[in-house]
This record gives C-alpha cells, structure tokens and sequence, in this order.
C-alpha cells in the first residue's frame, strides 16, 4: 500500500484520514475536499446562528495545514473529483478557484463524499432569502443576511432536526417564525405523543405550524402553500431533508443498493474491491431490525470513517451497523429515541408491544425534578428490548444511552427492571424512569396490568365503547378532558363497585398512568376481568391529540403558555476588542493570537495581541500597511491557518502561520 486516496472530509473522510495516519506511518495519504474547509462541525451550525455558541471559529475543527502538521495527511480543499477510472486506479478532479485539473494515483480509495440538502424544484426557491444550511458557507451568507436586512419574519420548510434547531436559533435572533412541514407532526420519527411535547414547546415559543402543508412556491413577500393559503415572510429556510452525492460512484458504475445510497459490505467495501465507503452516502445495516437503511447521522458517519480506514490499509474490521440513536432540543424540550419504532418493530415482522411512562428525572423532593416521558418497546416472543423513545427537559440524553446500551446488548425487559442505576437526589430515583418503564412492560406482558397506547386509543374505544373513568382531581379534570368520561376518584371508585357492570370493558385514566395501574389492580381483585389502563394517562392523550389528532374523539387540550426565549448571548463579536500580553514590538512582527479571550487570559505568548478569529477582519481593515510581517497563531494551528488565508484575501503579503501556542514557545 502506497498511496491511500480520501474524497470528502468533514465527519468520515476526515476521521478516516487521522485514524488512518495512527495505523500507518508511511502509506501516502491524499484527501480531496469540495468545499473550502476539511473539518467543521456541521451539527453546531444552528447553534451559532442562535448565538448559543458565541465563537464562529469554534466550530472549525482542523485545516488543511492541521492535517498536514498533525498526519501529514495532503488535503486539497475547493477540489471537486471529476471521475474514477477503476482500470488505473486514478481519480481527476478540478481545482474549482483555478479550473485546474489534476490526476491523483490511489492502491486504496475511500469515498466520503457525504450527501446534500434537497432542494424542491419549486418556483421561487432560487430568491436571495431563500437559505439551506450544510456548509459554513451557508451559515455565514445565512447570518449576513440577518444582520443586513434584519428579517422580521421566517418561515422554516421541514419539521425535522435541522429544522427545528433553525426555528430555535431563528427566534433567538427575534424573527417571528412559521414551521411548515408536509407530514401531520413534527419529526416524523417520533411517537405522535413524543412529537407532541415538541408541538408543545413549539406553540407556547409562539411558533405558528402548518403541518400536513407543503410548500407550492416562494414570491418576494410570501410563500404558498399547496391549501391554496400564503405566509407573510422575509426569509426561507429549506430543510425538507438529505440527499446522498453519488453522481461520481454512478459514473464509476458501482454498485447502488435498494435504499437509493451506494452499497457496501460489512467491511465498507463497495462493489470495487480497492474502493470503500462511509458517511452519509451509504446504506447500512439497521441492528435491531437486520434491514438495509439510510442512516445520514454524524456518530455512525464517524465511526465509519475509522473502520474504513482500517479496512482500506488490509484490516479486517467488520461494521455491525447502526440503531440509529438520535435526540433534538427544541427550546427547553429534548426528544429522541433508539432502535425501532412501535411501527417500525411490527413492519420488520416482531410481535412489538409497548408501554410509556412519565417518571421525575430525579426525586421529585430535589430541586430541578422534571418529568421523563419514555416509551418502551420490546418484542413479545422473547421479551428483548428493541427500542425506546424518550421527551423531557431533564436527562432525557441519558435515558436514551442506557436504552441504546441494553438493546445493543440484547438485554430484556426483565434485565431491564434489575438494572443497577445511579442513585441520589439530585440524579435519579432508587426506581428511575428507566426501572419503571420495565416494571410497567412487565405488568402488560404478564397480563398484570393490561394497557392501552394513546395511538390505539380511538379504534380501542369505538371497537370496545368501554366505561371510560378518569381518576384525575376535578381541577385537572376541568382544565383538560376527554368527552363523555366520568371523573371519580380511586376511594369513590371503590365505595360504588357494585354500580359497575362487571361484564362491561373499563378504561381507566389517570394525569400519568400510575394511578390508573393502582385501579386496575383494585378492579381485578374485585372480580372485574375487561379491565384497561390508558399507557402513560392523559398526559400522553393529550399529546397523542396535539400532535396527531383523533377524528371521532374530542380530547380537551391544555393552554399555550406565553413563553419568550431566553435573552439574546452577545454577539461572538462582543467584547472581543485586542487585548495586549505586554506591548508589541514596532520593529519585529506583529503576533497574533487568534484564540478565545479565555484561552488568551491563560497564557499567551510574549508581546502577542489579542484578535478573537471573529473580529480578525474588522481589526485587519484598521492596518493601513499591508506588507506588515504578521505572526499568527492559536492553540493548534487550524484557527490561525484559517485566520492567515483571510488577511491573504484581504491583500496582506507578509503573513506566517505560526501554528499552536506551544510551537510559538518553542520559537523563543
């Protein structure tokens, strides 16, 4: 092996190359990237632009110069590849600043090309405020924009994960924001009720939903939407969802799979022996279900990079695939799930069932207990575990790990209920959400405690026309109900079971499900055998309501709150004026530090100024000598080699890299 050859960088090309130089300290390694940078974090693109991360530089994770000092790894960024000739084991690609082009030799070739935002062939969408978000690129014409033109109204297209997080960081910057998205709910990967508490958090932010809508066309002042209705907006956001790049594997003629991504073996190995594959572009293997899918989330994407690199310089590494673990915050909301859906586990041929339960995310005697909605999911036949779902304000990450960990680990629901925890106040309960959902699946799969979801709720009511007793307080009865139910309370319950037909089918409700668990078991040791509780209570019909609906049901809603996002955080730019470690010296180079004020204030090298990466432009336009020597650095050598191309661009000749703090010290 001489000569390793990576196209596309950011999370799986560029975690291929890095591991790949680890295992190999001699194979010639070669990464061509598109765009202009090789390792940026995608994910926290939203988060800039809703100023909760204040520096942009932050998000800039290695350059073309890291590489090269770090893995002497050569990137070739703004280098888009034109074509693979599988018979020569070469790859042309252009330049695409200078129209070059260039022939580069490979023995092992890993393609890492990554997938792109879709843009609906719709009229309109080519307008100057209309914005996808993928690349810094975007981010950054994306934040001019608003800081310009100061958009007083958005609407966001496509209620999934970057959607969302645009709908937050969008308010944040005070835009008044409409969310259209063409299925019924939002994150149509979740449990409608899941979706719900998202629904929640949305309405009382003040966000507006067009849900079950999609969009017809963008004019100057609004779009359309296909009910025939327009939305007032000053800018639009596309993120109707993600594409894999495969025009260069297509040409190459290898080998698709039957999810519309490139295929591969269980060791990232494409049709083409030499070549392999990772990231957004490939089809992978779904654990728990054994299917092909698509997966385009960065954790696989990186630890597919890893082992592609391995395989590619003659290991045997093999990828077991993927759960597709995922979570979102939408304002204070967090939502996510793990393995398989309830749906998804009975397509994929399991005799799936599922409980939910809303427990404190910590004894609720502590301060900050939240309640943590979790729905469990397992396969009857063997009671193992297949997936979760989980929504909340307060460790709802957490839940969701465990769950991953059990299924990955084949665990039951049985093992589940035994699983040792964490305990004390402030982080759990001695029986935290986790033990309880396998409590209550136990109950339901034993015949314990029969159940009811909230999303087979309707057709169990109208098969079943049930006596319907809701156990809730009349206060929260009153503030929310569903038609036609009887408030009782457990005590009056128990003091008038003879006025209850025995042969009658009984739903019990209570705020949680909890409650309505303890009836059950009241009811069936006083003879009653047709007797239901309502899985998670109303708190989860409510949601189920909210998000989805029932077309013959009337399920009281309970009100909006009127919320306001937090206080806008300063400005990256803020506070960010240069600072001096001690007075430069007017003859020798200028040095700066293109590091974080913090990073600055705990150490610096000797007669180095202070210029936050953000503000190095402003503070470069006040230099009237462009042929000044400037030193530039930072902690690691990616800002500073970044910062040097930009005072390049700016017409300033005399600029070095001076790469990380400790390669400015070794200079003394």
């Amino acid at each position: 092996m001489k000569n390793l050859l990576i196209i596309g960088g950011v999370a799986a090309g560029a975690t291929a190359a890095a591991r790949a130089r680890r295992l190999d300290n001699d194979v010639t390694i070669t990464l061509l990237e598109a765009g202009a940078d090789v390792s940026f974090a995608n994910c926290g693109l939203p988060y800039y632009l809703g100023r909760d991360i204040a520096y942009r530089s932050s998000l800039i994770l290695a350059s073309e110069e890291t590489f090269h000092d770090q893995y002497r790894v050569k990137v070739h960024t703004n280098t888009q590849a034109l074509s693979i000739d599988r018979e020569t084991k070469q790859v042309k690609a252009r330049n695409t600043k200078t129209g070059e082009e260039s022939l580069f030799p490979y023995d092992a070739l890993i393609l890492a090309q990554g997938g792109k935002p879709i843009v609906p062939p719709l009229p309109g969408v080519d307008k100057s405020h209309v914005f996808q978000l993928w690349t810094l690129d975007d981010m950054d014409r994306m934040d001019r924009y608003i800081t310009e033109k100061e958009p007083k109204k958005a609407v966001v297209v496509g209620g999934g994960f970057i959607g969302l997080e645009m709908v937050e960081a969008l308010s944040k910057r005070g835009i008044a924001v409409t969310l259209v998205e063409m299925a019924g709910q939002v994150m149509p990967n979740l449990e409608g009720e899941f979706a719900g508490m998202l629904t929640k958090e949305l309405q009382d932010y003040g966000v507006k939903l067009k849900l079950g809508k999609s969009l017809q066309a963008v004019e100057d002042t609004c779009v359309r939407l296909n009910d025939g209705t327009a939305v007032d907006t000053d800018f639009v956001l596309l993120s109707v969802g993600v594409r894999p790049t495969l025009q260069l594997v297509k040409e190459a003629n290898l080998e698709l799979g039957s999810c519309g991504g490139l295929k591969v073996d269980e060791h990232l190995r494409t049709s083409d022996p030499s070549i392999y594959a990772a990231g957004d572009m490939i089809e992978i293997h779904q654990t728990v279900s054994g299917n092909t899918v698509r997966l385009p989330l960065a954790g696989p994407a990186n630890r597919q990079g890893r082992i592609a690199a391995e395989n590619a310089l003659g290991g045997d590494h093999v990828y077991k695939g993927a759960m597709g673990s995922s979570i979102v915050k939408v304002f204070e909301v967090a939502a996510g799930s793990t393995g398989l859906s309830l749906k998804g586990a009975k397509d994929a041929g399991f005799d799936a069932d599922a409980v939910v339960v809303h427990k404190a995310s910590h004894t609720a005697y502590y301060p900050g207990s939240e309640k943590v909605s979790l729905m469990l999911i397992w396969d009857k036949a063997t009671k193992k575990v297949l997936g979760a779902q989980v929504a909340g304000r307060v460790g709802v990450d957490k839940r969701i790990d465990v769950l991953a960990t059990a299924i990955a680990g084949g665990l039951t629901i049985e093992d589940l209920a035994e699983l040792d925890l964490a305990y004390a106040p402030p982080f759990n309960s001695p029986n935290g959400p986790v033990n309880m959902a396998a409590f209550t699946a136990i109950n339901k799969q034993t015949g314990f405690s029969p159940s009811i979801l909230a999303q087979e709720f309707e057709q169990f009511v109208l098969e079943q026309t049930p006596i319907a007793i809701d156990l809730r307080d009349p206060i929260s009865y009153a503030k929310a109900n569903l038609r036609g139910t009887n408030n009782l309370s457990q005590n009056v319950l128990r003091e008038n079971l003879d006025r209850i037909p025995k042969e009658h089918t009984i739903l019990l409700i209570s705020d949680d499900g909890q409650k309505g668990h303890v009836a059950l078991r009241m009811l069936k040791g006083a003879g009653f055998d047709k007797v239901y509780n309502l899985s998670g209570g109303y708190i989860s019909l409510e949601r189920h309501a909210r998000a989805v609906g029932f077309e013959h049901l009337s399920v009281g809603l309970f009100p909006t709150e009127r919320k306001t996002v937090n206080e806008r955080k300063e400005d990256a730019s803020e506070g960010l004026g240069t600072e001096s470690a001690c007075e430069a010296d007017e003859h020798g180079p200028l040095i700066l530090d293109v590091r974080t004020p913090m990073e600055f204030a705990m150490g610096a090298y000797p007669g180095a100024i202070n210029v936050g990466l953000d503000s190095l432009a402003e503070w470069a336009q006040t230099i009237e000598d462009k042929n000044r020597e400037i030193l530039i650095y930072c902690a690691s050598g990616a800002r500073s080699s970044y910062g040097m191309r930009m005072l390049k661009q700016m017409g300033f000749t005399n600029v070095e890299n001076g790469g990380g703090l400790h390669d400015m010290m070794a200079r003394r």
